[in-house]
């Protein structure tokens, strides 16, 4: 599988609202990713934070060879650059979402 292809797996998403010393946050997490989580008072801001965590984690599992799960097939219409970059991870995957996702561990 191509990195793109990697970043474009559609997971499940969890959300919960939480009370905390009378203040509610949102907590949002990934779990078929293990610990990728965010939690925030906006849930948008939450949602942000999931985002980035998502892709470093599945950068990290590619560059040190163990590719991250596919429970479901990549999606087709999502530009995973785009994303990446408006994330501030451009530098992360410039270059990479083209190759071969078993590749990056290689160098």
């Amino acid at each position: 599988m191509k990195v793109r292809e990697y970043l474009s797996v559609p997971y499940l998403l969890e959300a919960q609202a939480v009370e905390r010393d009378g203040r509610w946050t949102r907590r949002l997490r990934y779990p078929e990713l293990g610990t990728v989580a965010a939690e925030h008072d906006d849930v948008e801001r939450a949602l942000i934070d999931l985002e980035r965590a998502r892709i470093t984690e599945i950068m990290r599992r590619l560059q040190a060879g163990d590719p991250p799960p596919v429970p479901r097939r990549p999606l087709e219409t999502t530009d995973q650059g785009w994303w990446a970059r408006h994330l501030g991870l451009g530098a992360l995957v410039e270059g990479q979402l083209d190759r071969d996702g078993s590749d990056l561990a290689a160098g």
